[in-house]
This record gives structure tokens, sequence and C-alpha cells, in this order.
């Protein structure tokens, strides 16, 4: 892929965080085109990763390979529908990571002719520690397929599902999902805070600790409730904190969350995709 030209149409945090792990995973600067409409966002990305950026989208995807569109799930139909004209001659793989706009909605947009691939990644892929999964259409080929996944595991791993609705659970449980942990670390710093302990030491004891669980989860071939067993003494501290937390209903208000997520993404791309 060393060659592959790359257009992103949206030089946001997501666009700007594929365009800082391609480079970084060693894809040719020269090969990487941005386009936006915000003057700002086009100095700052060339100014960081010294690629071109334009102004005019239909310019910017003409010789693409790849045409990634980074922009809002509000405007994908008025960023796409101009395109279809060059789109419809070049016919590049177009790798959508808007949220909740299902892959009929961009081929009637785009043209349905075009092989395109959708994805839905979560924000730490901006430190390149993302988690994505990916769906294509039938007219994505296995190089296609493997050049969508390369762009994706710059910043993070990967999953691919072929049931399209799964992508809603995808967003309820990993595009959602940092929110949970993040809420989860005030919560605890907060704690921490009342039963004494400066600001400082509470952030950083309950960072480290998500840090260290996550760590251990991903590297143990043990499975999480293996693990959390193993740290839960009979009559323990551990233990007692997790009474309350059964008592108090914790698995099935996660639970009821991520299924109000997964309602919600379900009904936004209804929205959306209606919308046109």
């Amino acid at each position: 892929m060393d060659k592959i030209k790359i257009t992103f149409i949206g030089c946001g945090n997501m666009g700007r965080s594929l365009i800082g792990g391609l480079i970084a995973n060693g894809h040719p600067p020269d090969c990487i085109c941005g386009s936006d409409i915000d003057a700002g966002q086009r100095q700052f990305t060339r100014d960081q990763y010294g690629i071109e950026t334009l102004d005019d989208n239909v310019r910017a995807v003409h010789g693409a390979d790849v045409v990634v569109l980074a922009v809002k799930p509000q405007i994908i139909r008025q960023t796409l529908e101009p395109l279809g004209g060059v789109l419809a001659r070049t016919h590049p793989l177009l790798l959508s990571i808007a949220a909740g706009i299902r892959l009929k909605h961009l081929a009637r947009w785009g043209g349905a002719e075009l092989a395109i691939v959708r994805v839905m990644p979560n924000t730490p892929a901006l430190i390149q520690a993302g988690a994505a999964a990916l769906c294509a259409n039938s007219r994505v080929s296995t190089e296609q397929r493997n050049t969508a996944e390369a762009i994706m595991r710059s910043v993070g791993i990967i999953t691919w599902v072929e049931d399209e609705t799964l992508i809603d659970a995808v967003t309820a449980l990993s595009g959602s999902g940092p929110a949970y942990y993040f809420y989860m670390m005030e919560v605890m710093e907060r704690a921490g805070i009342e039963l004494g302990l400066a600001p400082e030491q509470a952030r950083i004891l309950t960072l480290q600790t998500a840090l260290g669980a996550a760590k251990m989860a991903l590297e143990c071939k043990d499975d999480p409730a293996t693990l959390r067993k193993q740290v839960t003494s009979p009559g323990g501290t551990t233990e007692q904190a997790l009474r309350v937390l059964h008592e108090g209903g914790f698995q099935a208000l996660l639970t009821d969350a991520i299924k109000a997520a997964y309602k919600r993404a379900d009904e936004l791309a209804r929205t959306w995709g209606d919308s046109g």
C-alpha cells in the first residue's frame, strides 16, 4: 500500500488521527491529500503532517485510490452527491467513518457501483489506541479489504462484521464505550477525594488502576470474570465493594445503558438515511 493515494474528506480530529497513524506507519505524506472547508483545519493538518490540503473535494478525490469520509453524519449527503461524477469514473474505495450512515445510503448518494467500507471507530484512535469494526459491501475486493484494514490498523485494533446491523452494537459497546470508562474514573476519583486523598493522588491512582486492569485483561489468557475472582478474597475489601455494586444493580444498569445506546444508534441511522 506504499503508493496508494488516499484522500481524506474532512481534516478534523478523527481524520487527522488516521493521517498521523498512516504516516507513523510509513505511508508517504505525498500520497495523502486532505480536503476541508475550514481554512484553519487545512493549515493545521498541512503544518503538522506535510500533506497537500485543498478546499475543493472534487479536486481532492481526483486520482485517489481510497477516499476516506471523515465528516459529520449530518453533512454526508451534501458532501457525497457532488462527487458522484468523479467517483463513477475513477471507482476508488470509499471508506466512511461517519457514525450511523449505512452502506445503502452511502451507495445511494455516492454511486451504486462503488466499493464501500463502513467503519465504526472510537476516540482512542486519536492516540493510536482505537478499536474499530468494519463492514464491506459486496463490491469490495479482497485487496480493498486489506487496504481498509491497514488504514484502520494504523490507529488501533480492528474486527470485521459481515452483518451491518452489528455496527449499531459496536457503536453502543466500543464507539460510546470510552465515555463509560471515563465516567467510572470520574466517580472513583471523587470517592478517593471524599476519603481524604489529594485530587492529584486520586487522579493518578485511578488512571493507573484503569490502565493496569486493561493491560492485564489484554495480556492474560483468563477472561475478565476469572481475573475478578482472582483479586476477590473471601471476606475482604474487594468482596465488600463488589457486593455493593451487585446489590445496586450495576450489571443490569450498565447493560441497559449499552442497550439504550444501541437503540439510539439505530434511530439516528434511520433519521439520517431517511433524510436522503
